[in-house]
């Protein structure tokens, strides 16, 4: 995450004086799409999705179903159960920075 903020804090920096806060906002939008794609992607086996889903809130009949899905990454990390779960309160908790907000 750090390294992540240094690139967000230098890109913000360097176009800050544009009036462009759409497209800050499309970047945010997509660096969290593809954070949970990566967060996907570590968790690896199906189990451990399961596991995991339900260590953030997810019922179990949902985690089971998601968890076993045979979905690219690319396509799970827009689903809505990784929206709910790995929302921007999570990626804050994480210590990722936001261009938004600044």
């Amino acid at each position: 995450m750090r390294k992540i903020n240094e690139f967000l804090t230098g890109w913000y920096n360097y176009f800050r004086l544009a009036e462009t806060p759409s497209i800050f906002k499309r970047m945010m939008e997509w660096l969290r799409r593809r954070l949970r794609m990566i967060r996907w992607k570590e968790w690896k086996w199906p189990r451990t999705k399961v596991k995991n889903l339900i260590a953030l809130g997810v019922p179990k009949a949902k985690a089971l179903k998601w968890g076993n899905t045979r979905k690219g990454y690319w396509r799970i990390a827009s689903s809505p159960i990784l929206h709910r779960t790995l929302n921007d309160h999570y990626w804050q908790r994480m210590g990722l920075k936001s261009l938004n907000a600044r």
